[in-house]
């Protein structure tokens, strides 16, 4: 079969090289039967290891293959976001095309799975959610997109939105997404009720963006917290950002920390570098799981970004300050199995059984592969070839 293949010499996250069998798309077991004529592929050595997981971005708004964007937006927040929202038509941010081209750049480096917020309000309908489900099934079988939606614009300020995350829903959508339940939208339990409410409709998972700093983002952490437990949604909420457990009160954060780990909400950080931030070694050792992304790519909120998670996790390590070896080792995990176990993807990862979704990456080591990012040698989707020598077998428009 296409996707039955014998990759010699590669060594699985970094330890003694060997050969691994891959039969019908999956991970063979040790000692499994090498059915004769089977493709061969040399790994040179390389460190075999799951495919990256994008685990928090927004494919529908980056402005990768457009002219520069010339940045003179406010430092608020809103500013951003009303900018964003006037501009989107100006530029001609197509959501089909501008997710597509990130998203193949994100298989050319070595990611398998993206987590996308795409914004969902009332100027632009569900233009964003259609848009990145056409990209989702024309790259079928390259990378799989998950999308949450969005309300970037507000929720409770902007009526009509509600009704709009709700056919999102019904379209499709795998997430609930919010947003600042008290920054932005000035009112937590009108917001909540409906994030919360979507997500038991629907039987979907939940992912607020939280940039709330300080005492109000523990109280609306707190409020979060409150309606996972009261659902029973342990397991199935993200705070994406989560700035204020970067306040200096370490005592209440490590309360908040607690209450987290309590009822098994999950953290994603980009690592940012401007900004309070979470702690991920706090948070993991606690038993809180992290994950990470890029974020926005190259739009109207900032020119950075390559859709690189090897370059993300040399960031979160930069950010807390992880320079041992096995250090480096914890921001691949967030970058890898953090990730997966936050979007509660099935068969991920290396043992016998498991998709063979998986990237060989140069180096002696893991923390040489974040440090130096060499051009992905292969990356395999389902066992077949999707990306080689930093190449995505297919082209952007």
């Amino acid at each position: 079969m296409q996707n039955d293949v014998l990759l010699t010499n590669v060594r699985p996250m970094a330890g003694p090289a060997t050969d691994v069998l891959i039969l019908d798309g999956r991970f063979a077991a040790a000692g499994t039967a090498v059915p004769p004529g089977i493709a061969t592929v040399d790994g040179g050595g390389a460190i075999l290891t799951p495919g990256l997981v994008e685990a928090h971005t927004h494919l529908d708004k980056s402005l990768l293959g457009l002219p520069w964007y010339t940045n003179e937006v406010g430092p608020r927040l809103i500013d951003k976001i009303e900018n964003e929202r006037r501009v989107k038509v100006a530029l001609d941010i197509d959501p089909a095309r501008q997710s597509e081209r990130q998203a193949i750049l994100s298989v050319s480096h070595g990611s398998t799975h993206i987590r996308s917020h795409v914004d969902v309000d009332t100027e632009h309908g569900l233009r964003g959610i259609e848009g990145v489900m056409a990209t989702r099934e024309k790259l079928r079988g390259l990378i799989d997109i998950e999308l949450v939606a969005f309300p970037q614009s507000g929720l409770m300020i902007r009526p009509g939105t509600a009704e709009l995350m709700d056919q999102a829903m019904q379209a499709g959508a795998e997430v609930v997404g919010g947003l600042d339940p008290c920054g932005i939208d000035r009112d937590p339990k009108g917001q909540l009720d409906v994030v919360f409410g979507l997500a038991e409709r629907y039987g979907r998972p939940v992912d607020i963006h939280l940039h709330e700093r300080g005492e109000m983002g523990g109280f609306s952490m707190e409020l979060i917290i409150e309606r996972t437990a009261a659902l029973g949604m342990q397991g199935h909420v993200t705070i994406s950002h989560a700035f204020c457990l970067g306040m200096t009160d370490r005592t209440y954060v490590a309360e908040l920390t607690e209450q987290l780990a309590r009822n098994c909400i999950h953290i994603m950080t980009t690592g940012p570098s401007g900004t309070p931030c979470p702690a991920v070694k706090e948070l993991r050792d606690a038993g809180v799981v992290v994950c990470s992304g890029s974020d926005g790519i190259r739009d109207t909120w900032g020119p950075y970004g390559n859709a690189d998670m090897l370059e993300r996790a040399m960031f979160v390590g930069q950010r807390n300050n992880l320079r041992r070896d096995d250090e480096m080792a914890i921001a691949f995990d967030i970058c890898t199995h953090g990730g997966a176990e936050v979007m509660e993807l099935e068969g991920y990862g290396l043992e016998p059984g498991s998709k063979a979704d998986l990237v060989l990456l140069e180096g002696e080591s893991l923390a040489e592969a974040i440090v130096t990012r060499a051009p992905r040698r292969l990356v395999m989707k389902g066992g077949k070839v999707v990306a080689e020598r930093g190449r995505c077998i297919v082209e952007a428009p």
